[in-house]
């Protein structure tokens, strides 16, 4: 029987069990299901919404990209794999993970050349989440939300303003839904790095 988004909920909220936002005690499948109603909201199909919902269950949790095939199929597993930086698809456990300037120039330089609509749906539903969070924490906690992150502002404002342009660049290559989405995360982030 072929799986649907109501089993990626439940696969999602399993293999995330026990995560919670950066610096909150919200279940992390608040984000995941944030990025599910952002794709459906903007018409895209069943497949790449539950790929939404999934697309971190590779990085974040055990779950290993084959399973992914095994019980969501082609489809939903390739648009998980775009959405997914290529060497955490392979990463063993307590090897450690490429710095992270590297992931988001390649994460750039690939939403920019070669992801299909599809996986910049993904990506894009997720940072328009994730940067209507930061919004947010803005407004509750100012500043100090910046000590959360990896990287420091600069290089998050760097890296925001660079996949807003790479989704905009993209805009001519696909329809309606797509630069409306696309639009949104723009004015999102610039709203937050003005």
């Amino acid at each position: 029987m072929e799986k649907n988004i109501f089993d990626a909920i439940e696969f999602a909220a399993q293999a995330h069990r026990g995560h919670f936002r950066k610096a909150t005690q919200i279940p992390y499948i608040s984000h995941l299901t944030n990025v599910m109603k952002v794709l459906l909201e903007y018409g895209y199909p069943e497949q790449v919404a539950m790929a939404g919902l999934l697309h971190d269950v590779v990085e974040d949790t055990a779950v290993k990209i084959e399973e992914v095939e095994r019980v969501f199929g082609n489809e939903v597993t390739v648009l998980v794999k775009g959405a997914t930086e290529p060497h955490k698809l392979h990463l063993e456990e307590g090897e450690i993970e490429a710095p992270w300037l590297e992931r988001k120039m390649h994460t750039l330089d690939y939403l920019k050349k070669e992801a299909s609509e599809n996986i910049l749906a993904v990506s894009c539903a997720d940072k328009l989440d994730n940067i209507r969070s930061i919004q947010a924490d803005l407004q509750k906690v100012g500043e100090d939300v910046w000590s959360r992150f990896n990287a420091p502002y600069e290089s998050q404002k760097w890296y925001y303003t660079g996949l807003a342009m790479a989704l905009v660049s993209r805009q001519k290559d696909f329809g309606s839904r797509y630069k409306a989405l696309t639009d949104k995360f723009e004015a999102t982030t610039k709203a937050v790095f003005q």
